[in-house]
């Protein structure tokens, strides 16, 4: 057994030990049937990080209690009112927000998303994250000038989008980009304005 998998071992025996934690999560979990399809997409861009092999609701298990960043997203999955009830017990990062109006599609995955603030319209399937992310308006109040992201879509660090833009299917957009006007599908852009560089066969 490598160190990366005697780590994943010592984190899923403390997830265990303190499963009692996690009751009402793991209730939400087993009865929802459409928050589980969710969560298990969510899931599944997380089993190559693991080097353990375990079944999902031990992987559940496992990310909310050595994962505060997906603790965010699994109260922004079950709702406000859940997330009031459950979420004082273990919140979830303070410096990551997701807006509550945005919609986020299955299989989304945030890698260290720290200091990154995700209010969008609406987020497709598939979506990846990294450190520093700001979706945003324009202009405070105003809900409809916001970002519309595509499906299968993944941004590096430090990504702006800003203001009623928005980023097509299979999109990939570089580091540091700041993005104030549309992104076709099937591309890589980058730069500040961001601009595609790079169209990709579908």
């Amino acid at each position: 057994m490598n160190k990366r998998a005697i780590r994943d071992a010592i984190n899923l025996a403390k997830a265990l030990l303190f499963s009692w934690l996690y009751l009402p999560h793991l209730f939400l979990y087993a009865f929802k049937c459409r928050l589980r399809n969710v969560l298990n997409a969510d899931l599944d861009r997380r089993v190559e990080k693991l080097d353990i092999r375990i079944p999902k609701g031990l992987m559940l298990l496992y990310y909310l209690h050595n994962d505060a960043f997906f603790r965010n997203l699994f109260y922004h999955r079950v709702g406000p009112v859940w997330e009031l009830l459950i979420g004082w017990w273990r919140p979830g990062d303070r410096y990551f927000v997701i807006s509550k109006t945005t919609e986020i599609g299955a299989g989304a995955y945030f890698a260290h998303p720290f200091s990154s603030e995700i209010n969008a319209k609406s987020i497709g399937k598939n979506f990846s994250c990294r450190h520093l992310t700001t979706l945003g308006n324009k202009r405070d109040g105003d809900n409809e000038d916001r970002p519309t992201i595509g499906d299968n879509v993944t941004l590096g660090v430090n990504v702006t989008i800003v203001g009623g833009v928005t980023i097509g299917n299979n999109v990939t957009i570089g580091a540091g980009s700041v993005v104030v006007k549309d992104i076709p599908d099937n591309c890589v852009a980058v730069g500040s304005p961001c601009k595609p560089i790079k169209f990709i066969e579908s």
